[in-house]
């Protein structure tokens, strides 16, 4: 449904920020100062109401969030918090007060989780895929939403993936080169390949050549070669699988594709490519499976596709948030 009044990012940043101070002290909606905002502009209680619904469906999730990225969001929610007497009975307000800080970042393209990565890297991407050149001119494409440290110093050639994923082609020139990630490492015997992070662990898929992966230093070393593909994690590898490496890197041209993977991941993945934030409030949805491919510049297209064959429909609220449920 089309909105009746647009709202624009201001406003609805305005409008958490007075729903953040209700909520805190409920007589500020009685206020002079509320009032005149609220009635100054159809458009501001358009943006009132949505960052209401937006506050009543991610609570239940948010404590969820906030735990995941509690360091980062930690200090704001320190700033946030209140004697347990002004919350009141408002038990769940401490976790929407989480999500608010989510949604307000995700309104600014920012996410407080990773903002001390992002002042570490020296190469991140941000919704879209991007390129590099290194040094030595090798080739590295960066998935959306990802980041790595380049180290060419010390006779080898290293680099540290943050988050995210990236895919290399390495040129050759007598000095090693490794890719650190989630404690573990890959050590390249000529190749392209890439080191995709997922959770607190990493995937390593190889598209032709070789690879050394070392899933925790002093570990026996697993070998790959074109079209297999490992996962390891805490320090344990599994096994070695063989895979289409060209379908698995089609995000390199624009494309994601699954087969029989729950609904969760493809949002997940999708959720890279969105300059905001998806939230997929149904765990029994969540864990439902999907095949497709879908392009990686429309994830709102390839979502709203989605919902039709699973009978959801997504809700978009400030532009920038979008709820499944």
């Amino acid at each position: 449904m089309s909105q009746p009044y647009p709202i624009t990012a201001e406003q609805s940043r305005m409008a958490l920020g007075w729903l953040s101070r209700i909520n805190e002290h409920p007589p500020a909606a009685e206020g002079a100062e509320f009032k005149r905002w609220l009635l100054a502009d159809p458009a501001h209680r358009a943006a009132y109401a949505e960052a209401q619904a937006l506050w009543q469906q991610s609570e239940a999730p948010a404590a969820r969030l906030a735990a995941e990225e509690r360091e980062g969001l930690e200090y704001y929610l320190q700033a946030m918090r209140r004697p347990k007497a002004r919350w009141g009975r408002r038990g769940g307000a401490l976790a929407a007060a989480a999500c608010l800080v989510l949604a307000l970042g995700s309104l600014a393209g920012w996410q407080p989780q990773y903002w001390l990565q992002d002042l570490r890297a020296d190469y991140r991407s941000d919704e879209h895929v991007r390129q590099v050149t290194l040094a030595d001119q090798s080739r590295l494409t960066l998935d959306a939403n990802s980041a790595v440290v380049v180290d060419f110093d010390h006779g080898e050639r290293r680099v540290r993936l943050l988050r995210g994923a990236a895919f290399f082609e390495v040129t050759h020139t007598g000095a090693p080169f490794l890719v650190d990630a989630a404690g573990g490492e890959v050590r390249v015997l000529g190749t392209q390949f890439e080191v995709r992070g997922q959770g607190d662990g990493a995937q390593v898929t190889v598209r032709s050549g070789r690879v050394a992966v070392t899933p925790i230093t002093g570990a026996v070393a697993r070998e790959l070669t074109a079209n297999q593909q490992l996962d390891y994690a805490q320090g344990v590898a599994g096994a070695i699988s063989a895979v289409d490496s060209d379908s698995r890197l089609a995000w390199r041209q624009g494309w994601l594709n699954y087969y029989q993977v729950p609904l969760a991941q493809v949002v997940e993945d999708l959720g890279r490519y969105y300059p905001g934030r998806i939230l997929l409030l149904d765990e029994a949805l969540a864990q439902r499976k999907v095949s497709g491919s879908f392009p990686v510049e429309e994830p709102m297209l390839a979502l709203a596709s989605l919902g039709k064959v699973m009978g959801f429909v997504p809700q978009t609220l400030f532009g920038r948030v979008t709820v499944v449920r």
